[in-house]
C-alpha cells in the first residue's frame, strides 16, 4: 500500500470511528472514579490559575474547602450527568460568576437533541416564594392548570425547593434574579437534573377557594415509538432571504406607535443580528420622524459584544463615559493548560498582546480602561429613554445599564438586573473540555470592575422603577412593564389617549 494510499485509509478509519462514537453514545456509560478525579483536579488547577475572579465573592479559605469537599464526593464512578450536576454543578456555583458554568459534553447534546425524556410535568414561573403553572405535559390533567399556585413538591416546601435549586445555579455574586427566570423558563429540566425524577409526585396546591389541596401526578413519560403513523403537520415554506429576515426579526426590532410619538426597540442579544447597520438605521429614523420617547426592551439581552454594546450607549449616553475602571486578566498565557481550552491560539495571541503587566503582578487591557467615549454627533437621540431590564439582562447588557444609569431623561424600568453592578468577568470566555468525561466549563479571563464607586455587594444593576411579577398578568397574558411605560409615557404634558 503506497503512503497516499495508507493516509487515506488511516483518515477513513478515523472517520467511521467518530460516526460510530456519536451514534453509540450512551448517556448511561459510567466513568471510573480515578477518570472522575483526574478530570476534577485539572479543573481546579485551571480555575485556580486561571480564573480572574475565583475568590472575588468567596473567600480562599472556603474555595479550598469547596475544592476539598467535592473531590471527597467522588465516591464511586458517576454518569456525565452525574458528575456534572452532583459535583462540578455546585462547585461552580459557589464561585458566584455568571460566566462561569458548565455544560454537558457534545456527544451528550448530539444524543439528547430532540428527545423527549421522562420528566416532572410542571412548567411554573417562579418568583420569590412563589410558585404558579404555566404549563402541564400532562394533557389530560384538570386540576393543575395555568395560574394555578403549587406550595410544595413531594415534602418540600416551595422555599425549600428554591435554594436547593438554587445551590446548582451560577449567578453574578448574589444578583439570584436571574435564577428565577432561569426556572421560569424551565423548571421541569432543573428539577430533573438537581432533585431527581420519581415516579410518582405529591404536590400541594391552592384551589379556587386558597385553601391548600395535596394530588399525586405522575411523571412524564413520553410514549414510546408504537410505530403509528403520526399526523403530519403541514410547514410553511420560506424563502432564504424570508428565513434570515425573520431570524434578524427574532434577535432585534423596531415597532412605532405613533399615538404616543414613541418607538420601542426590542434587542435580544449585543452577539449578532448585523446590530451596527440596525442601529444606525433605527435612531436616523427616530430623528427623521421627531419621536422624543424610545423604550429599550432588553430583558432577554444575555450579552455578547462589548463593542455592540459600546455602540448602544453612544446613541443614547448624555455624558462621556468608559467601558471599566479596571479590566485585567491573573495569566498572560492559557499555559500549560492550553490543550484543554477552546480558542486556544487566538485566546493566547490576545492575552500576550492585548495586556500589559501591572502593579500586583495583574496583566490589564488598558483600552477599556483609558479610552474615554463620547455621545454620537449624528443619529444622536437625547429624548426621553426607558429601559425595560430584569435578571436575563447580563453581561454586556448589563454594562449598556451601568453605563446610561441616573443620566436625566433615562429611566430603568423592571427587575434588578442579572449582571453584575459592581463588574463582573468575561471578554473573552473560552470552554475548558476535560478529557475524559468531555463536560465543558467556561473560563472568563477578565475581570471587569465597570464603576469602583459601585459597591461590591454582590447586586446586579438595580431599576429606578421596580416593577415585580403580576399575578394578573401571568393570568390573563399582558406585559405588565411594558403597560406601566407606556402609562408613563401618555401621562406626560401633552400627549393623550
Amino acid at each position: 500500500m503506497t503512503y497516499k494510499l495508507q493516509t487515506i485509509f488511516f483518515y477513513f478509519i478515523i472517520l467511521l470511528s467518530s460516526c460510530s462514537v456519536s451514534k453509540t453514545y450512551s448517556p448511561n456509560k459510567k466513568y471510573p472514579k480515578q477518570q472522575l478525579q483526574k478530570d476534577y483536579t485539572l479543573l481546579k488547577n485551571i480555575l485556580e490559575k486561571k480564573h480572574p475572579s475565583l475568590y472575588w465573592y468567596t473567600s480562599r479559605d472556603s474555595m479550598d474547602m469547596y475544592f476539598a469537599k467535592y473531590f471527597t464526593a467522588i465516591e464511586d464512578s458517576m454518569t456525565e450527568q452525574q458528575f456534572g450536576w452532583k459535583i462540578i454543578a455546585p462547585l461552580t456555583e459557589k464561585i458566584h460568576c455568571g460566566h462561569t458554568s458548565f455544560g454537558m459534553s457534545k456527544g451528550y447534546n448530539k444524543w439528547v437533541s430532540n428527545k423527549i425524556i421522562p420528566s416532572f410535568p410542571l412548567f411554573m414561573k417562579v418568583w420569590n416564594d412563589t410558585m404558579a403553572v404555566t404549563g402541564n405535559l400532562n394533557r389530560k390533567d384538570s386540576i393543575l392548570k395555568r395560574g394555578t399556585l403549587i406550595t410544595g413538591i413531594n415534602g418540600l416546601n416551595n422555599e425549600a425547593i428554591k435554594q436547593t435549586l438554587f445551590n446548582y445555579m451560577t449567578e453574578d455574586g448574589n444578583a439570584n434574579n436571574v435564577n428565577y427566570l432561569r426556572l421560569s423558563n424551565n423548571f421541569p429540566y432543573y428539577h430533573r437534573n438537581i432533585i431527581g425524577l420519581s415516579k410518582i409526585y405529591a404536590v400541594n396546591y391552592l384551589d379556587s377557594l386558597g385553601k391548600q389541596q395535596t394530588i399525586t401526578i405522575p411523571v412524564f413519560d413520553p410514549p414510546k415509538d408504537t410505530g403509528k403513523k403520526t399526523r403530519i403537520i403541514p410547514v410553511i415554506k420560506r424563502t432564504k432571504g424570508e428565513r434570515k429576515k425573520q431570524q434578524l426579526q427574532n434577535i432585534r426590532s423596531l415597532a412605532v406607535d405613533t399615538a404616543n410619538n414613541t418607538a420601542v426597540i426590542t434587542l435580544n442579544t449585543f452577539s449578532t443580528g448585523k446590530l451596527r447597520k440596525f442601529f444606525r438605521q433605527t435612531f436616523r429614523y427616530i430623528k427623521k420622524a421627531g419621536i422624543k420617547n424610545v423604550v429599550l426592551d432588553i430583558r432577554s439581552n444575555g450579552g455578547g459584544k462589548i463593542n455592540a454594546s459600546t455602540l448602544l450607549t453612544k446613541y443614547v449616553t448624555r455624558t462621556p463615559f468608559k467601558v471599566a475602571d479596571s479590566s485585567y486578566a491573573v495569566a498572560k498565557s492559557l499555559g500549560p493548560y492550553s490543550k484543554y481550552i477552546k480558542g486556544k491560539f487566538l485566546n493566547n495571541i490576545g492575552l500576550f498582546f492585548l495586556t500589559k503587566k501591572r502593579k500586583h503582578g495583574n496583566y490589564h487591557f488598558g483600552m477599556w480602561e483609558r479610552k474615554l467615549y463620547h455621545p454620537k454627533t449624528k443619529n444622536y437621540f437625547g429624548g426621553d429613554l426607558y429601559v425595560l431590564i430584569n435578571g436575563q439582562t447580563f453581561s454586556a447588557s448589563a454594562l449598556f445599564c451601568n453605563a446610561i444609569k441616573g443620566q436625566q431623561g433615562i429611566t430603568i424600568v423592571g427587575e434588578e438586573a442579572g449582571g453584575g453592578w459592581h463588574g463582573n468577568n468575561g471578554i473573552m470566555i473560552p470552554d475548558i473540555t476535560l478529557p475524559n468525561t468531555h463536560l465543558r466549563v467556561r473560563l472568563p479571563l477578565f475581570r471587569l470592575v465597570q464603576y469602583k464607586h459601585v459597591p461590591k455587594d454582590g447586586r446586579g444593576v438595580m431599576p429606578d422603577i421596580y416593577i415585580g411579577t403580576s399575578y394578573d398578568a401571568l393570568l390573563k397574558g399582558y406585559d405588565k412593564k411594558m403597560q406601566v411605560v407606556m402609562e408613563m409615557i401618555k401621562g406626560k404634558k401633552g400627549i393623550r389617549n
